[in-house]
C-alpha cells in the first residue's frame, strides 16, 4: 500500500471530528498533495472522488471558521491580519498562519454558504453520475462565483485558478505583458507591463503568462511579439479565444508544446466585480518543455491535445 493512501486513510478518520483551524490548515496541505497523487497516477474516479468530497467537507468547516472570525476580504492580501473573535487575548493573525492560502479563502466563504441539503445532493447525484467531484462545479451549480481576485488584460481578468495552474505548471510566472496594478495582486509577476508602457516595445524575459487584449489588430500584435521572445528553454501560457480560423491562432499553435481547448466559457470578471459573457470559448497555448505537468494541471479545465 502506497504511503499516499495511508496517509488518506488517517485523513479521513480526522476530518469528521477535526475543529481547530490550524489542524484543518494542515489537514487541507495534506490533502492537496493527496489529490494531486490520485490524478497524476490515474487511480479510479470512485477514488478521486472520494478525496475530493473529504477535502470540500474540510474545507467547509474552513469556511465556516473564516466567516465567523474574518470580515468580508474585498482586496485581502495574504499578509492581512484579522483579530480572531474567541481570543480573548486580542491577538491577532494572519491567514497564512492559518494555514489558509488567500486565493483559497472566498471559495472556502462560498462552500460555507451552501446548505447541507444542496451540498449532499451534489456530492451524491455526481457519484452517481460518475462525474469528477470539483470545487468550481459545486459553486457553479448553485449560482455562486469564485470572484475576489483575477488578472488578465486592461479590461478582463483571468479567475485566479487558472493563474495558480499556469504558476505550477512554469515554476514561476516572471513577466506579464499585458497587465495593470490590480491585475498583479494575483499574478505577482517579477516583471508587468501596463497600457501605458507599451508592453509590446518591452522585452519579456523569464515565464511569461499572456492574456492578451482581445481586440484587433493587437492580440494578433502580442501573439507575434511572444513568438518572437520565445527561445530554447523559455517557457510561456497564451490563453486566447479559440478562434480557430485566424491567422494568430495558426501561428501560435505551431509553435505551441500543447493545447488546452476549455470546456465551457471562462467568465472573466471586470475590475467592479461583474462577470463577461464571452460569446465563444477559450484555449491555453503552452510553449516550453514541461508538456507533462501542463497536462496534469490543464486537463481538469478541458480538452488537451499535443501539437504534432
Amino acid at each position: 500500500m502506497t504511503t499516499e493512501l495511508i496517509e488518506w486513510r488517517r485523513i479521513k478518520h480526522e476530518i469528521s471530528v477535526a475543529k481547530d483551524i490550524f489542524v484543518l490548515g494542515k489537514m487541507n496541505y495534506s490533502l492537496e498533495a493527496i489529490q494531486r497523487w490520485a490524478k497524476q497516477s490515474k487511480q479510479s474516479l470512485e477514488t478521486q472522488n472520494e478525496i475530493a468530497e473529504y477535502r470540500l467537507r474540510l474545507n467547509r468547516k474552513q469556511g465556516e471558521w473564516i466567516e465567523q472570525n474574518i470580515p468580508p476580504e474585498g482586496l485581502l492580501k495574504q499578509g492581512d491580519k484579522f483579530p480572531v473573535n474567541e481570543n480573548a487575548n486580542g491577538d491577532t493573525l494572519t491567514l497564512k498562519e492559518a494555514g489558509i492560502d488567500y486565493h483559497d479563502s472566498p471559495k472556502f466563504r462560498i462552500l460555507a454558504k451552501i446548505t447541507d441539503e444542496r451540498f449532499e445532493k451534489y456530492i451524491t447525484e455526481a457519484k452517481e453520475d460518475f462525474q469528477e467531484i470539483t470545487t468550481r462545479d459545486i459553486c457553479r451549480l448553485y449560482g455562486k462565483t469564485i470572484a475576489t481576485k483575477w488578472t488578465g488584460d486592461q479590461e478582463n481578468y483571468t479567475p485566479p485558478i487558472y493563474i495558480e495552474a499556469a504558476r505550477s505548471v512554469m515554476g514561476s510566472i516572471d513577466c506579464d505583458p499585458a497587465s495593470n496594478d490590480f491585475a498583479q495582486q494575483t499574478v505577482k509577476a517579477k516583471v508587468f507591463y501596463t497600457r501605458e508602457d507599451d508592453g509590446l516595445t518591452k522585452m519579456w524575459g523569464g515565464n511569461i503568462f499572456l492574456n492578451p487584449p482581445y481586440s484587433h489588430p493587437e492580440v494578433a500584435q502580442f501573439v507575434d511579439k511572444l513568438l518572437n521572445e520565445l527561445t530554447d528553454g523559455k517557457q510561456a501560457i497564451l490563453l486566447t479565444n479559440n478562434n480557430t480560423d485566424t491567422n494568430f491562432f495558426h501561428k501560435a499553435v505551431k509553435v505551441a508544446s500543447a493545447v488546452c481547448f476549455t470546456k465551457g466559457r471562462i467568465n472573466f470578471y471586470k475590475d467592479d466585480g461583474t462577470r463577461t459573457s464571452p460569446t465563444n470559448g477559450q484555449v491555453f497555448f503552452y510553449f516550453g518543455n514541461n508538456t507533462r505537468r501542463f497536462i496534469d494541471y490543464f486537463s481538469e479545465f478541458g480538452t488537451l491535445m499535443r501539437v504534432l
